[in-house]
């Protein structure tokens, strides 16, 4: 990088044919841009400068070098101003881990008003469930809900959503509805493997209830579906059962006891971002931030 600088510096000197001009251009002091130059001959084993007390002339080396620096100083100029557009309207793929169910469920419309707002990006999008790797792997960001084991990633928090009891009417009907927490001990209660203990909360009131079922599954689109199917009972943040709800095909329950916020991550391998990734973790914030 250093020699890159010095090549520019050179270039500027042969262009304005004066180091006083050359350090009115370029903001590097007189007798800096001398030094600099001296080291870079020195370095080269040529001379390439005449200096007189009256002007600064090219000698047959500087003319070559002149020549070849110039195409590289302004090749690396014109990538920095591309970059700098970048900025102004990212583009490019991105390529992004999501996780399935809450990228179809609740994402998908999300993400088509971002590639509404941003025509220049390509989408590459990985929704299997397992953990990928953003070191070794070419993804830019993962998205991942939960609370997060230890690693050298760097994460940003998006949002941190609400997560409530739901029922179908039909369940509630035959079953009847619990009208305190340990009531859902003798429920179907759909989960996830190894779920074993729901802890609810009500300000300051803290309840473990174990809870048991038929179904357990590792997928919150299918216990979403198997409750509206009059299957039993399901812990499930607000955005992702509002569709259900709206339809009347779940009901919340118990609606003074939740659980803890589960929070949503964007997990990069660097905190140095493309504009591209860091437009996405902008827009995603933005839009999920009110559920903080």
């Amino acid at each position: 990088m250093e020699l890159l600088n010095d090549m520019a510096l050179f270039v500027e000197v042969a262009q304005t044919r004066s180091f006083r001009g050359a350090a009115a251009a370029t903001g590097v002091p007189n007798s800096t841009l001398s030094r600099r130059i001296s080291a870079l001959e020195k370095a080269i084993g040529l001379r390439l400068l005449h200096r007189t007390t009256r002007k600064v002339e090219l000698t047959e080396a500087g003319q070559v070098y002149y020549e070849r620096c110039k195409r590289i100083v302004d090749e690396a100029r014109i990538a920095h101003e591309q970059l700098g557009e970048m900025l102004v309207q990212p583009s490019g793929v991105l390529r992004a881990s999501l996780p399935v169910d809450f990228a179809v469920i609740y994402m998908a419309p999300l993400i088509a008003e971002f590639a509404a707002r941003y025509p220049g990006i390509t989408f590459d999008f990985d929704l299997t469930p397992r953990r990928v790797d953003l070191v070794a792997e070419p993804f830019d960001v993962a998205i991942r809900i939960g609370e997060l084991t230890d690693s050298n990633l760097i994460a940003r928090l998006l949002a941190r959503f609400s997560v409530q009891l739901y029922a179908s009417p039909g369940y509630l009907e035959r079953a009847g509805e619990p009208s305190h927490p340990t009531d859902l001990a003798r429920h179907q209660c759909i989960g996830f493997p190894k779920a074993g203990k729901w802890a609810l909360y009500r300000g300051e009131e803290t309840v473990e209830v174990e809870v048991g079922g038929r179904f357990y599954v590792n997928s919150v689109g299918m216990f979403r579906r198997l409750a509206t199917l009059d299957l039993g009972v399901i812990l499930l943040a607000e955005e992702v059962a509002a569709e259900e709800v709206a339809a009347g095909r779940l009901r919340r329950i118990l609606p003074d006891w939740q659980t803890r916020p589960t929070p949503v991550y964007a997990l990069t391998e660097t905190r140095l971002l493309p504009a591209k990734t860091q437009r996405f973790i902008e827009f995603l914030k933005e839009r999920l931030g009110t559920k903080k």
